[in-house]
């Protein structure tokens, strides 16, 4: 995004800036950014073409940006060959809060970006906050979890969610620096910094530099509570620990894909508790499976620091809770859906036969953690909503989806006892995800499409929970959901669970192009779906929708409305009172 002309609107809730007009150089922080006082962060400006460092001129308010942070800028004339000039300066920040504007001149070349800066409460509402990440968590996950976990008759429910009796909620909206379609990293960065960033990009924002480690960095909050508190952090997934949305709470890199280049993220931050899968990326190359292309050994590091190691669930349970720091790492990749792990019994989990439930990682994590008087800030993910949603595998998702309610229900009880807990349960964003009413086997003849009952006809599914675990007995009953994605590749439509595996819709021919995945054309009833989106994609993608955000607690009264993604992290941030002075020593141009 391009520098605009700044015009303030001031809003009872928090303030909004207009954009200012475009010109032909870019400042990061962006146009409208709003940040949280004494939060660090890298100030870049880039020049559309060189230009000589005595020519350059910043100004913070009036003021001269040396007067300001105390600090010279690092001058690049030919920024990575691209014949253009940068000025950087890392690692800054504003301390009082108010609206700034920062003016920047090179010769005739002129632009300006508006910044608001916030500081939060000196009180501390809340001791501990837990935020929960459904990834990929839409209405439809939801309302499946609902039916297939609590049952409906009559048109009511026979029993509600635990995310149900969240009292506080608001809409979310996701969409990034360069897109309006968003991915979980500059989604679940947006919450961990409260700035905006671009698709695949982690705690930083998008400039041009070629070095993917090398873009303007975005104070994390794992960052943030460990230079400013004594708090303890947790991050739970059941992906790999290296993704998408936990690496946000630590991470900076415009690819998310440098994963290796994540564990040292965090090693260098060292949060508290880490649980999830990923484990081919702290191992030595030497190692079999390692993902690694050096010897360094993060397994040993971490247990050199202190750290317990677990790695499968009767470890956890045995280990965990008597820890003080804790590193679980049960799965050399992502995790495995829990349809597959606890109910199916296939081939699947053969490598890893015992991992632990994300309700399991739950409680040892706040065990761990609570022992720390001054709090802490937990982060679950249930990712495997996400990676079972992409390939149009509802019944693995939603199965997922139970497992991400049934952990938020271990996180009421605990606040129950520690009323000065603010929980967080949201999305990063969304699918295109529907119900639309039921798969009846019964109903006479071969063709699928004619069991699909809509309206009326549609009547009510047939799972059934007898031993009261939370989840349907059977998967595969005679009259089950009808859910559909509104985005595909091409695929065979089977109408079915798939009993044996994630489903796989679409495989890539000789020309590199998805087609629809054959082992799945001769299952009696299967209907070729031709795809609606490019034929380089192999599953479905991200929807724009809101992504709904429940929250109870102090400091969830601040959830209502409808809010951007980076506001999430000033809830967090003002609940905590982590911006209240902090970063005394930088300059001030108020």
């Amino acid at each position: 995004m391009k520098v605009r002309w700044f015009v303030p609107v001031t809003l009872a809730v928090a303030p909004l800036l207009l954009p200012i007009a475009a010109s032909a150089l870019t400042v990061y922080p962006l146009d409208r950014a709003t940040m949280l006082a004494g939060g660090k962060f890298d100030f870049k400006v880039e020049f559309d073409a060189q230009v000589k460092p005595e020519q350059v001129h910043i100004q913070i308010n009036g003021k001269d940006y040396r007067d300001v942070w105390k600090q010279d800028g690092e001058f690049i004339a030919n920024e990575d060959g691209l014949n253009a000039s940068s000025l950087v300066i890392k690692d800054v920040s504003l301390p009082t809060a108010g609206d700034y504007r920062i003016d920047v001149s090179a010769g005739d070349d002129k632009g300006a970006v508006s910044w608001s800066i916030y500081q939060t409460p000196t009180t501390r509402q809340a001791k501990n906050v837990i935020l929960f990440i459904g990834d990929g968590l839409s209405v439809a996950h939801r309302t499946g979890a609902r039916v297939l976990s609590k049952g409906i008759t009559e048109g009511k429910a026979n029993g509600r969610l635990a995310i149900d009796d969240l009292p506080n909620m608001a809409f979310i909206g996701t969409s990034s620096t360069d897109s309006i379609a968003a991915d979980s990293a500059n989604t679940m960065s947006a919450y961990m910094t409260g700035h905006k960033s671009g698709v695949n990009a982690l705690g930083v924002y998008v400039s041009r530099a070629k070095d993917s480690l090398n873009h303007p960095k975005q104070e994390t909050l794992g960052e943030l509570i460990k230079r400013t508190t004594k708090m303890s952090v947790g991050i739970v997934s059941d992906a790999e620990l290296e993704d998408a949305t936990p690496a946000a709470v630590v991470a900076h890199t415009r690819r998310r894909a440098d994963k290796a280049e994540i564990v040292k993220m965090f090693y260098d931050v060292k949060p508290d508790v880490m649980l999830g899968g990923g484990s081919a990326y702290f191992l030595p190359s030497s190692t079999p499976g390692s993902k690694r292309k050096d010897d360094v050994n993060y397994v040993e590091r971490f247990k050199q620091d202190g750290y317990t190691l677990v790695t499968d669930a009767e470890s956890l349970k045995a280990q965990g809770p008597s820890a003080d720091k804790l590193l679980g790492l049960f799965h050399t990749g992502n995790m495995d859906d829990v349809l597959d792990r606890r109910f199916l019994k296939n081939d699947v989990t053969k490598k890893f036969p015992n991992q632990p439930d994300l309700t399991d990682m739950t409680q040892t994590a706040l065990d761990v953690l609570s022992k720390n008087e001054d709090g802490f800030f937990l982060m679950v993910e249930s990712a495997l909503i996400d990676k079972a949603s992409h390939p149009l595998d509802w019944e693995r998702a939603i199965y997922n989806t139970i497992m991400l309610d049934q952990s938020v229900e271990i996180a009421k009880k605990f606040a129950e006892k520690h009323p000065d807990t603010l929980i967080i349960v949201t999305g990063d964003h969304t699918h295109g995800i529907s119900i639309i009413g039921t798969v009846d086997d019964d109903k006479p003849g071969t063709d699928m499409r004619e069991k699909v009952g809509v309206y009326e006809t549609a009547g009510y599914p047939n799972y059934e929970d007898k031993n009261g675990d939370g989840y349907p007995d059977k998967v595969d009953v005679s009259r089950r959901l009808a859910v559909f994605f509104n985005n595909y590749p091409d695929h065979y439509e089977t109408f079915r669970p798939k009993l044996d595996g994630r489903f796989v819709p679409a495989i890539q021919n000789e020309k590199g192009e998805y087609i629809a995945n054959a082992a799945y054309k001769d299952i009696p009833g299967a209907v070729l779906r031709v795809g609606n989106l490019p034929r380089n994609a192999d599953t479905g993608v991200h929807s724009v929708d809101d992504m709904i955000v429940q929250a109870a607690g102090p400091g969830a009264e601040r959830i209502r409305g409808y809010m951007d993604n980076t506001e999430l992290f000033r809830v967090i941030a003002e609940s905590l009172s982590l911006g209240h002075g902090q970063g005394a020593g930088q300059g001030s141009a108020q």
